[in-house]
């Protein structure tokens, strides 16, 4: 079902970009759980250290249904730092931490009555502090030893989304921030996910690039938070290549740098369009070598809706594994 957003003349000039570490640090810990899909993260979530319990954190953040929103403050701007981000949620009010959580924990089945769950309605002084701490613990284990990386991603899409909003207006910025966001007629709209309208009124829009809310687009209009849409960074699916090779080295010479990326992508399947997000190609270019392949038998396009899903066949699967995807 579709989300929109309408806007007015006043909103025009009222676009922001910003990041949020604490955001990021939180979509990390996510895909700790097994509801998440790993999607171009496997290769980080496999070498990372597992010795750091963040079940307490895991427990409040379910795939669908609602999570605090105390611990993702609005976000500032691009350069925000995580420590002035967690020293916001730090000052958030012992009534709204447990209000939050209470409501968290009951659209969760069993959640409050679990040990974990019960823990979390203790007081509420002590368990936002509780939870800060390892908010903290999980940046420096987790996403601090790869923040330069992530960053650079974060920071090389603003500068993209920049350049677009200037050279093209909104139209030309909101025709390729993702695939599930259409701007028609002053109106911006998301394809999938709750019903929801809004009228901008002069608020304006902040959107927010993340590395680790990789396969959503989230759309935020609840105060204190100006009206914001979350997306998948623009080639996130890059960010995790090792001396600049995209796929297994053997893959690669055999049957091209872009074609292995691609294919060893296809974990799912995954429209045209949303490959090109991840990667930073053109759609065109993606199109042209999803047919070579296809016409090689290592993918199959099927049909989904409205529009057609590549998946790598049998036969893709073995070139992968065997190529050292």
């Amino acid at each position: 079902m579709p989300v929109t957003l309408r806007f007015t003349p006043a909103d025009l000039g009222r676009i922001r970009f910003a990041i949020s570490p604490v955001w990021e640090t939180l979509g990390a810990v996510r895909l700790l759980s097994p509801e998440e899909g790993k999607g171009p993260h496997a290769p980080w979530l496999a070498a990372i250290p597992r010795d750091l319990d963040l079940r307490v954190l895991t427990i409040l953040l379910p795939r669908r249904g609602y999570t605090p929103d105390f611990w993702t403050p609005a976000p500032l701007g691009p350069a925000t730092s995580f420590a002035m981000d967690l020293a916001r949620v730090r000052l958030t009010s012992p009534a709204r931490v447990h209000d939050e959580i209470r409501r968290a924990l009951a659209e969760r089945r069993g959640a409050a009555d679990s040990p974990l769950g019960r823990s979390l309605l203790g007081d509420p002084a002590e368990v936002l502090a509780r939870l800060c701490d390892l908010i903290a613990a999980a940046w420096e284990t987790m996403v601090a030893p790869v923040w330069t990386r992530v960053k650079a991603l974060l920071d090389a899409d603003l500068a993209f989304q920049s350049r677009r909003l200037t050279e093209g207006g909104l139209e030309g910025l909101f025709a390729e921030l993702h695939p599930t966001l259409r701007w028609h007629d002053g109106v911006l709209t998301r394809s999938r996910g709750d019903v929801e309208h809004r009228d901008l009124a002069g608020e304006g829009l902040v959107l927010m690039p993340s590395a680790f809310r990789w396969d959503q687009v989230l759309v935020i209009v609840e105060e204190p938070w100006q009206p914001t849409v979350v997306y998948p960074a623009r080639g996130l699916g890059t960010l995790w290549r090792q001396g600049g090779e995209d796929a297994g080295r053997a893959l690669a010479r055999l049957i091209g740098r872009t074609r292995a990326v691609l294919l060893s992508g296809l974990a799912e399947p995954t429209a045209t369009t949303t490959l090109a997000h991840r990667y930073a190609l053109a759609a065109g270019t993606v199109s042209e070598h999803l047919g070579v392949l296809r016409d090689a038998g290592l993918v199959v396009g099927e049909r989904h809706r409205h529009e057609v899903r590549y998946r790598r066949t049998g036969l893709g699967d073995g070139v992968v594994e065997g190529g050292g995807g």
